[in-house]
């Protein structure tokens, strides 16, 4: 059904443009040309920042997709994830609003969890030039208002440093004009399939004020309508439990007392508030015969077990400045001050997790290991950091160079209070422990991070069909890292680490102008990721094994990747599309590899001596005639290990071998959209558009070692003495492979003069993908998968004044 249905949609689109052709169209009105001219017809007019100065997409010598706001809305993107399905070699992993995980052509390390606050980014997220990545916790920017979204691909440590490891996003937003008095707004409603109501308003104006000033104000919120249901314990059901918002406003100015001189001064304040998580369970400790009294859950197809609510709150504020100096002859000065802070709250159900230690482990009763155990995590990180750069171009030369300090603070902690666990459990006894009664689990970590940096990229015109680029960074940092571990189930701990390092980060690119139309590029580059320092782990926990296996990791390495690649860039058809295609190969030296540390309730990581990533991406886009356009893109990513890790007895660690694939990244990908438009005889001025989009995204594994186990897999990891074994070993079973998956996406509207109104229908054949898979201390305590929301019928209207 789902491929008939996705070959109908296009190939209506594909023959409507010949019915297009024999139609003579209409004297257009002015709104009427307004509206045809609502979407960009070629790429190579869309100016970017990839290398901190203006130039097209066929112009920068780099792979850059950038998709506009306009693009993303008719395609249904409403999320970076969405943002990454549209993005040939750009893929994300969605743990919630607010809760993603970026990786760009294949290179990731596995999914990082919340209670690892110390890794660092591989891909780089800014809003403009201000950085918001926080490894797992990069924020969910609202895409209203936005001019585009820049995703570079491949290494860009050269000019955007650490964290840019494999590439960049950078969402571009609409700067407030001079002189112009304009506003725009949206309201959106819509009905999740078997799930709740949803919506969204939002609204954004820019303000002239005199002839040198003008402020732009945006604000918007967004209503989860929630598709996910809880079973309680005593069986009845919870509807919509993912249910929430996310609400925000952005304010900028624009001071521009000379021709040369103007600064932007900017404030976003974002939050999101969400009651639950995307997750659909397999299996939970709590919710089967053989571990508990209760009657056997048979979990539906959006259904997970939950003993307590689990909200999210995640509040997010960016200050920065922008100011630029026109230093005349071609020169100019720019400096970019940016302070954030981020404070984020979760409370976990971690029933499951206590149960499989104080039923298993222990051997305590159910009265005992079916307490509720809420787990507090929380994260408040600030940020500053400070840019300075200066630019120049000659009649064969543009260069750029400048100054980078990053100065950072993170204070992370868990909770985990079971009220009555002592007094039924009669733990702990007298002794050294300093745990108080009931707290099974507590830590209390502070990060410092300080980095310095000098760069430098310049462009020299050989001739005038040859370019040469070079670019080179210097990077200096250190971290401190205080830490506090208690709990009945930890050794208390109290102590400090430090890691640091130095090193450059180059970068050549060379530009043949192969035609007027068409430019070939070949690169070599460079990226780094910082080191860290590992989580104790929780001895009294572990087997005799697990703690000989994964002790002896107090720190990580910097991560540091080499970049191979070609590519070419072509317009075709005059102005009316463009075909862009590279190649790359990578080389991965210490891949930080996530791994569970087995029995210890510990996630630790460890360094890959070496892997490598290679692939290819190619994306066309055409408009034959005024009434048609299509786009279509493709990636392949073919990403592996290529070392062995073992611990003191030759046993591989977590599936840590050569030619294991790379986690949470598919090797294919693809997406197509095309969009018709069309003048309408009756109502005078008016005209129709319809968006067709299809999505694919091919399969992935989680975590490395989830290749080992693919097929359908039993509990094997149960011990002798776990609650509920041997059976639960005999009828539980899943499947760690997370299939690839499709999404088709349908939007009809209307345009008449200031306003846009459009039937959209999100996931149209209500596939349920599988994003991610979720387990709890391995897969002693809870299995599960996050998931993408169902079918979604809406209708939308947007007006500008």
């Amino acid at each position: 059904m789902r491929k008939i249905l996705t070959i109908a949609v296009f190939a209506g689109f594909a023959i409507a443009p010949l019915f297009a052709q024999t139609t003579t169209p209409p004297q257009k009105t002015p709104e009427e040309k307004t509206a045809e001219e609502k979407k960009p017809k070629v790429t190579e007019e869309m100016t970017v920042t990839a290398r901190k100065k203006e130039e097209t997409i066929q112009e920068v010598p780099v792979s850059v997709a950038a998709p506009t706001e306009e693009q993303l809305r008719d395609r249904g993107a409403e999320t970076l994830e969405d943002v990454a399905a549209n993005v040939p070699g750009f893929s994300v992993q969605s743990l919630g609003p607010g809760q993603s995980q970026v990786a760009i052509r294949g290179v990731s390390s596995g999914q990082i969890v919340r209670d690892q606050p110390g890794v660092k980014e591989q891909v780089g997220v800014y809003l403009d030039e201000s950085v918001v990545s926080l490894s797992l916790f990069t924020p969910d920017i609202d895409l209203f208002d936005l001019s585009r979204v820049e995703v570079l691909r491949g290494p860009q440590g050269t000019l955007f440093g650490s964290g840019s490891e494999s590439g960049t996003v950078r969402y571009i937003t609409n700067q407030p004009k001079v002189g112009v008095s304009e506003s725009v707004g949206e309201f959106t409603v819509e009905s999740i399939d078997s799930g709740g109501i949803g919506g969204s308003a939002k609204f954004a104006t820019n303000i002239p004020m005199g002839t040198t000033s003008a402020a732009r104000i945006v604000a918007y919120y967004t209503r989860y309508g929630g598709f996910i249901d809880a079973v309680q314990p005593n069986l009845s059901i919870k509807k919509h439990y993912n249910n929430g918002y996310r609400a925000g406003a952005r304010g900028s100015m624009l001071f521009k007392p000379t021709d040369k001189l103007s600064i932007i001064p900017r404030i976003l304040y974002q939050k999101i508030d969400v009651n639950g998580w995307n997750r659909v369970d397999v299996f939970n400790i709590l919710a089967n015969p053989y571990t508990t009294t209760r009657s056997k859950v048979d979990f539906g197809k959006r259904q997970t077990f939950t003993q307590l609510k689990e909200p999210v709150t995640d509040k997010f504020t960016l200050g920065d400045v922008n100011l630029s100096y026109d230093l005349g002859g071609g020169k100019s000065l720019t400096s970019v001050t940016s302070y954030s802070d981020r404070d984020i709250l979760v409370i976990r159900d971690a029933t499951a997790l206590t149960a499989s230690i104080t039923g298993g482990t222990i051997g305590l009763n159910q009265q005992i290991y079916s307490l509720n155990a809420p787990l507090f995590d929380a994260t408040k990180a600030k940020s500053f950091t400070e840019e300075v750069r200066f630019a120049g171009s000659t009649a064969q030369l543009q260069w750029v160079g400048g100054g980078f300090y990053a100065d950072n603070k993170r204070d992370y902690g868990q909770n985990l209070p079971v009220t009555g666990f002592s007094a039924l459990s009669g733990i702990p006894t007298a002794g050294p422990k300093i745990a108080k009664t009931d707290e099974l689990y507590k830590s209390d970590l502070h990060y410092k991070y300080k980095q310095a940096a000098l760069f430098g990229e310049g462009t020299y015109s050989v001739t005038p069909k040859v370019d040469l680029t070079g670019g080179l960074r210097y990077y200096d940092f250190k971290e401190d890292r205080t830490q506090i571990f208690d709990g009945i189930f930890a050794d208390p701990i109290d102590s400090k680490g430090s890691v640091k390092a130095t090193g450059f980060a180059p970068r050549i690119i060379a530009t043949y102008k192969l035609s007027d139309a068409t430019r070939l590029n070949a690169q070599v580059s460079k990226g780094f990721r910082l080191g860290g320092i590992n989580d104790p782990l929780l001895t009294p926990l572990c087997t005799a094994q697990d703690l000989s296996t994964f002790g002896g990791h107090p720190t990580w390495k910097d991560e540091t990747l080499w970049n191979y690649e070609v590519g070419s860039k072509s317009r075709v058809m005059g102005n009316r599309g463009a075909f862009n295609l590279s190649a790359f190969y990578m080389n991965v030296k210490d891949l930080q590899a996530t791994v569970t540390a087995g029995s210890c309730s510990s996630r630790i990581i460890l360094n890959v001596p070496k892997a490598r990533s290679s692939g290819a991406e190619a994306e066309f886009e055409l408009a034959p005639n005024d009434s048609f356009d299509f786009a279509i893109s493709a990636s392949h990513n073919d990403s592996k290990l290529q070392s062995t890790v073992t611990n003191a007895q030759g046993v591989i660690i977590s599936g840590i071998r050569s030619g294991a694939r790379m986690p949470s990244v598919p090797k294919d990908q693809a997406s197509a959209a095309a969009t018709y438009r069309w003048q309408m005889q009756i109502g005078g001025g008016m005209a129709g558009y319809a968006t067709g989009v299809w999505l694919h995204v091919g399969d992935r594994f989680t975590q490395v070692g989830d290749e080992d186990l693919s097929g359908t897999q039993s509990l094997v990891t149960f011990g002798a003495n776990t609650i509920g074994g041997p059976l639960t070993q005999n009828t539980i079973t899943f499947d760690p492979k997370l299939p690839a998956y499709d999404i088709i996406n349908f939007r009809i509207g209307v345009l008449r003069g200031k306003w846009d109104t459009a039937l959209f229908i999100n996931n149209v054949t209500d596939e349920r993908a599988l994003l991610s898979l979720d387990r709890e201390r391995g897969f002693r305590a809870r299995i599960g998968y996050f998931t993408n929301q169902p079918r979604t019928i809406g209708i939308s209207t947007r007006a500008n004044f």
